[in-house]
């Protein structure tokens, strides 16, 4: 069973969708997972199938379009600050918590790539979240980022003071776009990530542009130094081998500093693996497993 819903989230509102299992006990109430896509992401590509997998398996799910993307409000479109993602997540919990059908003291989370590192950031601020499961995360900080090409985070960097003037003097909103063929300039690079989003066709709200401002924010993002203080949030880390956008390393170094109980699942896939077979399957039953041992 499900059901468009909607919920406030600061000044505007989050669109959504919310599971039900097909058959319940009368009066029974369930553990939810809240869920929401990655970098730029709306629920249309793909969610629908995850999200109803933990609905076959026992669970209440609600799965959420970020302010400024997909079907939610906000201006101007594209904006993605992670302060702001990780507290539409906070506001889905509590909207979550209050439907009748929910158990508001078994709460996951569940994060895709940039949303990953919000899940897990949300679940280390509020104690609410009792598991989280984070696929191909982005739990990774400045200084991790930088190592990975200096001259480009440099480059990068002059380009946003830049474009910080140019908003300070004329209000004037710039984006580049997520993903463009090899030479022009995107926000991820890659054949791969160009393959996937070009395979939207089903999601006719997901845009290609991120604003400038966006990436000012994303630089100043940190979901790893309070992550030794997600604990006893129950954190699974699902990884893949081959990953051109998050290094394994940095993952691995964050679920090092996270305390128990954890668990790291390396899959031999590259990041966008977990969307198609057979990584899909595998990362779905991986969380199913993990909330299922840590919501019960």
């Amino acid at each position: 069973m499900r059901q468009d819903i909607t919920f406030s989230s600061g000044s505007d509102t989050c669109s959504g969708w919310f599971y039900l299992p097909d058959a319940m006990d009368a009066g029974a109430t369930l553990p939810v997972i809240i869920m929401a896509h990655g970098l730029s992401g709306v629920k249309e590509q793909g969610l629908d199938a995850v999200a109803k997998r933990f609905a076959r398996g026992g669970f209440a799910v609600t799965v959420f379009d970020f302010r400024h993307f997909g079907a939610s409000e906000g201006d101007p479109r594209g904006q993605l600050f992670p302060h702001d993602m990780v507290e539409d997540f906070r506001n889905a919990i509590t909207w979550s918590c209050q439907q009748p059908k929910v158990d508001p003291k078994r709460v996951g989370l569940w994060g895709t790539s940039y949303s990953g590192g919000l899940a897990t950031h949300a679940a280390t601020i509020d104690r609410r979240v009792k598991a989280i499961v984070a696929q191909v995360p982005s739990i990774i900080n400045a200084e991790a980022r930088r190592a990975m090409d200096p001259d480009r985070w440099e480059a990068v960097g002059k380009m946003l003071i830049a474009d910080r003037i140019s908003r300070y003097e004329t209000g004037a909103v710039r984006t580049i776009p997520v993903v463009a063929p090899e030479g022009e300039p995107c926000l991820l690079p890659g054949q791969e990530s160009l393959d996937f989003f070009n395979a939207g066709s089903a999601a006719p709200n997901w845009r290609n542009e991120i604003t400038l401002e966006s990436l000012e924010k994303m630089r100043e993002f940190d979901p790893v130094s309070l992550i030794r203080m997600l604990a006893p949030t129950a954190l699974l880390i699902i990884a893949a081998e081959s990953d051109s956008l998050i290094p394994l390393d940095a993952l691995r170094a964050a679920f090092e500093r996270a305390g128990e109980p954890k668990r790291l699942v390396v899959l031999p896939i590259g990041h966008f693996g977990v969307y198609r077979e057979p990584g899909l399957t595998t990362s779905i039953d991986e969380a199913l497993t993990w909330y299922g041992a840590h919501l019960a």
